[in-house]
């Protein structure tokens, strides 16, 4: 009777071991590429003026990847142009390409200066981008998968002569 009881106790210990192990070790998703489509003014006012930021996604993974929420941050020229999380929710097909976009608003009286200075400069020219930020996957037991790219992109004349109004 003693024996059995142990016997137990020893199969549960390594059952929840084992449950424990994997929960912690998480599954291994190989890193999706990440990199600045476009920026857009969406909306100028005299305080703050809302971009919209469109980025592509490729899944290298075999599985689909099923984004809950992306945190990013976002250098342009080497200004802190943006960061947040956003909470969007889109699936990047398994061996694919995707894409989402995120709507920053910027406060005008805190960045005018360097900002104003880039939307102008990039008309002419590349300007340089840095992007990091996480991917929180919604597959049981994954970690959160980081994404860094580097990278230039030209901004539209006519999107900033015109805006986009909401």
């Amino acid at each position: 009777m003693m024996e059995t009881t142990r016997l137990r106790k020893f199969t549960l210990g390594a059952v929840a071991c084992f449950a424990a192990g994997c929960a912690s070790t998480g599954i291994t998703v190989e890193k999706p590429g990440v990199s600045l489509r476009n920026v857009e003014v969406a909306k100028i006012d005299l305080d703050h003026q809302t971009f919209v930021l469109d980025f592509d996604v490729i899944n290298p993974n075999p599985f689909p990847l099923p984004i809950r929420s992306v945190s990013y941050g976002v250098e342009l020229d080497g200004f802190r142009f943006a960061s947040g999380e956003t909470l969007g929710e889109f699936t990047v097909p398994a061996n694919s390409d995707s894409h989402f976009e995120i709507t920053v608003d910027v406060d005008l009286m805190r960045t005018a200066p360097q900002l104003m200075f880039i939307v102008r400069d990039g008309i002419h020219r590349d300007i340089p981008y840095a992007l990091e930020g996480r991917f929180a996957i919604d597959v049981p037991f994954a970690n959160p998968v980081s994404f860094r790219n580097e990278g230039s992109i030209r901004l539209n004349a006519g999107e900033l002569a015109a805006g986009r109004s909401d």
